[in-house]
């Protein structure tokens, strides 16, 4: 009979008197390759970074022989040639400080000498046009691309990837799943940590979490018969709280952009964007990972000083007529993978939440009464209550994500930027959240522009879309206005 390669028994997790895991015990063989999911915070993070000896805990971990593990998370944290990490957010749009960065060639010479297989990888996911460009370049999606191929790179017995699929474009994940076939097939052990709808096809068992706890242990057969009733008894809230801007900002246009081009160096990243977005419409913003919809939104939210040499109107105003980016940011709820990245962990969530009404990062001003109440009921309607007065360093990255959207969405602004909104949140947060989005736009009348790479996170009330699209990996792009229903593929 095979021995077990890794044997958990009776693992348990304390921090700051929570508890994260509580009594997990299972075993794996070395052909079994195994998917961890789970609702949001019910530990599946931690229990990976158990495996792997990045957190303390009771209990024991067993490996049959000394093993080499891999532990991909979910954001990259790279650092300056300085050899620090003190990136801030906006830099990647500010031309004189964003190449104080490795390339992602020199990143990956770090880690092996073996070109072909660089080429292979670089080739494979679609990263090869970007080999000099500097790791904060990147689009989100690509960040993710880079980092799977790092820890592809470095030879492993074990690798465990935390959302290795989160902010990939539909051809990426499609590639990655077969990468990670080929992985599994060369003798690497893979531990995934996923949601139940993108279970990689080299997984053969599921350990599903709930609350710290093993809900269930089994085959990804069994998994895929009983998955349906994981979810059978949750029903969404469609209510939201009163509302504070009591004089709605009057406009005809929210966004119109005439000939905009962006351009870093020599490469250029937008090129002669027209484009109007209407008060009250609702737009997804669709193309491959780098395509330029981040910093398309970045021109819009005043984070890119490229705006200002473009003609951009907000609100019926031309962008450096006077205004500041304070009068530009208060009407506009923001959401981004970036601002998650670069944003205070030390703050608590209570606090970065009600940073929202001043657009600031961090708190620096009392709340008035109300505002407190508001954030009280935001609180309730989105179930974060019980992590109120924590540091975002304490939650989980779905419990981070929630509170940064609802740090956009307590000034009540009348257009939303919502860059991968549901990227990280399981499949209950989804759901209430895309509906949550649907009420606000149809009944209250709000401007909408929305990134999303999955079909299921895209709100029903949006009915317009500009693609992105990227030709033969150049930096052509072609742009189509056309409704949602319309698209048969777009990424």
């Amino acid at each position: 009979m095979q021995q077990p390669s890794i044997i958990l028994k009776d693992i348990s997790v304390k921090l700051q008197g929570n508890t994260l895991l509580d009594g997990i015990s299972f075993s794996l063989q070395s052909n079994q390759h195994l998917a961890i999911a789970g609702a949001s915070g019910s530990g599946k993070t931690t229990l990976a970074k158990v495996i792997c000896s990045r957190a303390f805990h009771h209990g024991i971990v067993e490996f049959a022989n000394k093993r080499s593990i891999n532990f991909v998370e979910q954001h990259y944290h790279f650092k300056t040639r300085s050899n620090t990490q003190d990136f801030y957010y906006q830099q990647r749009y500010n031309s004189f400080d964003n190449n104080d960065a490795l390339t992602i060639e020199e990143e990956l010479q770090l880690v092996s000498t073996d070109e072909t297989k660089i080429d292979s990888l670089l080739s494979e996911l679609q990263l090869e046009h970007r080999r000099q460009s500097p790791l904060l370049h990147l689009s989100s999606g690509e960040h993710k691309r880079f980092q799977l191929i790092k820890a592809l790179l470095a030879h492993t017995d074990i690798l465990i990837l935390d959302e290795p699929f989160v902010g990939l474009d539909i051809t990426s994940r499609k590639k990655l799943n077969n990468i990670l076939s080929n992985v599994a097939a060369s003798g690497t052990q893979i531990i995934c940590i996923t949601d139940i709808n993108e279970i990689p096809d080299c997984i053969t068992d599921i350990a599903y979490l709930e609350e710290g706890k093993l809900k269930q242990f089994t085959t990804k057969e069994v998994f895929e018969l009983s998955k349906e009733n994981l979810f059978a008894d949750y029903q969404p809230v469609y209510s939201f709280p009163a509302l504070t801007n009591k004089e709605e900002k009057q406009f005809s246009n929210a966004v119109r952009m005439e000939n905009v081009s962006i351009a870093y160096g020599e490469k250029k990243v937008l090129d002669n964007i027209n484009w109007t977005v209407k008060q009250g419409e609702r737009w997804l913003l669709r193309g491959h990972n780098g395509a330029g919809k981040s910093t398309l939104l970045s021109l819009i939210y005043g984070d890119n000083p490229q705006a200002y040499a473009n003609s951009i109107y907000l609100f019926d105003k031309r962008r450096g007529s006077g205004e500041s980016i304070w009068d530009i940011k208060k009407n506009i709820g923001y959401v981004s993978p970036e601002l998650q990245w670069y944003f205070d962990r030390n703050t608590t969530v209570y606090y970065a939440i009600g940073s929202g009404f001043y657009d600031t990062i961090g708190l620096f001003r009392k709340l008035t009464a109300e505002q407190q109440n508001i954030i009280e009921q935001w609180l309730d309607l989105l179930r974060l209550s019980h992590v109120t007065h924590k540091p975002l360093s304490t939650i989980s990255a779905s419990e981070q994500r929630l509170t940064l959207l609802l740090r956009a969405l307590v000034k009540d602004p009348p257009l939303l930027l919502l860059d991968e909104p549901c990227q990280g949140l399981d499949e209950k947060q989804t759901t209430h959240f895309v509906q949550l989005i649907d009420d606000l736009c149809i009944q209250l009348n709000k401007t909408l522009i929305y990134i999303s790479h999955y079909d299921n996170e895209i709100p029903s009330c949006i009915d317009k879309c500009l693609n992105l699209d990227l030709k033969d990996d150049k930096i052509d792009r072609k742009f189509v206005n056309t409704a949602v229903n319309d698209l048969v593929c777009l990424n």
